[in-house]
């Protein structure tokens, strides 16, 4: 179910003492061969970690062997001495896989962290540094290891989120992913490795990634904070023999990345309610996008929510501070499938909504044929104790 899924993947997770906690924090992935091919997309805040400036530029040739994890610090805003923690995490973890026999240069090994930003110091290099020797020794091909990967890159997660696909030729693909806060995504979002061993030219797994994020990661918006380390990243082995039709690999991706996007969905921190916006009947998707994504920023509408009250005067009156084509008299909303709304008025009972976990927003502009959804959470209590309380 996870990253080992696929053929030609090795993976391992083990407690580098990274976090006061004692769980497991030190996580990689191997690609066994015989391609290497990687795609990567990176968040696109401006203020970017020390490990996302490192695999940006090793990720631009595309290929890569392996990939190296961290929980319990960020490596952001560490400094010159940051980079270098992360240019030696490459660099011997690079050693390592050549000394066992699979020549690797630096600029092969990719490198994610996640935890509080300004944490990075010598402890932490030291940490890192000293325990990659034993992770790759660690490392097979097990549902077990795949397993500990993925626990290894918990934060505030309270489950491991993996997901695998198979396609009709054979070919797998599988993933992990990590994330409970700062969802919020531009380009990618949270930690995400996904490996498979589709024969696949690297653009084509690009075209893939890009076309599979877009409409799930980045359609997650849980609290409309955007991270510095967001990174996904696609490896191929190309160890499956039998061709891989291209269509048919990407609308699997993409089924698998909902998978995980929906996973880091409803273990959002503190939430209560795992809401979904729709806007149909939009000008362009464009359009679409930006109407839900409005609404689910809204701490307003999100406080409704939570309180259980279908308030569809929120919903309204954020759809009116987007630039999207539509006429202001002419909004439907639906809630839980009850039309509390038509033409910009009253209409059946909010009375007769009822709530669960879910909770499904549908907003119709009649302005055209695109649709898009959007995922948020409630803004409740324990998000708010939860973050307060994180730092320490």
């Amino acid at each position: 179910m996870s990253v080992t899924a696929p053929l030609g993947f090795t993976a391992a997770g083990l407690t580098a003492g990274l976090k006061p906690s004692g769980t497991k924090d030190l996580s990689l992935v191997i690609n066994n061969g015989p391609d290497t091919a990687v795609a990567a997309v990176y968040t696109s805040n401006r203020c970017k970690a020390n490990p996302v400036l490192w695999s940006q530029k090793a990720s631009a040739n595309g290929q890569a062997r392996a990939v190296v994890l961290n929980s319990g610090g960020a490596n952001c805003y560490t400094g010159d001495f940051g980079y270098e923690t992360t240019t030696l995490t490459a660099q011997t973890t690079a050693e390592l896989l050549t000394g066992a026999g699979t020549e690797t240069p630096a600029e092969d090994v990719l490198v994610c962290s996640t935890g509080l930003i300004g944490v990075g110091g010598q402890d932490f290099r030291d940490s890192i540094v000293n325990n990659l020797a034993p992770l790759v020794a660690a490392a097979d091909t097990s549902v077990e290891a795949g397993q500990s990967a993925a626990e290894a890159i918990m934060t505030t997660d309270t489950v491991a989120k993996t997901a695998s696909r198979t396609g009709s030729s054979g070919f797998t693909i599988g993933g992990m992913a990590k994330g409970a806060g700062m969802l919020a995504p531009g380009l990618a979002t949270m930690l995400v490795v996904i490996t498979t061993d589709a024969k696949l030219d690297q653009t084509v797994l690009d075209q893939a990634l890009r076309a599979s994020t877009s409409r799930s990661f980045d359609r997650l918006d849980t609290d409309g904070c955007m991270s510095t380390n967001d990174t996904v990243i696609l490896m191929s082995s190309g160890a499956h023999d039998a061709s891989v039709d291209a269509d048919e690999f990407t609308t699997l991706l993409r089924e698998l990345c909902l998978d995980l996007m929906h996973q880091l969905h409803v273990d959002a921190e503190g939430a209560h309610h795992d809401i979904a916006i729709t806007t149909k009947g939009a000008a362009s998707e464009a359009d679409a996008v930006e109407v839900s994504r409005s609404v689910a920023r809204s701490a307003l509408f999100k406080a409704a929510i939570f309180g259980e009250d279908p308030n569809w005067g929120r919903v309204v009156a954020q759809v009116g501070t987007t630039s999207a084509d539509f006429d202001p008299t002419q909004i439907d909303v639906i809630i839980n499938g009850v039309q509390v709304c038509t033409a910009s008025g009253p209409d059946e009972d909010p009375a007769n909504v009822t709530f669960d976990r879910t909770v499904d927003v549908s907003i119709d502009l009649h302005a055209g044929d695109d649709t898009a959804t959007v995922w948020t959470s409630d803004l409740t209590h324990d998000y708010v104790e939860e973050n307060s309380a994180y730092s320490s």
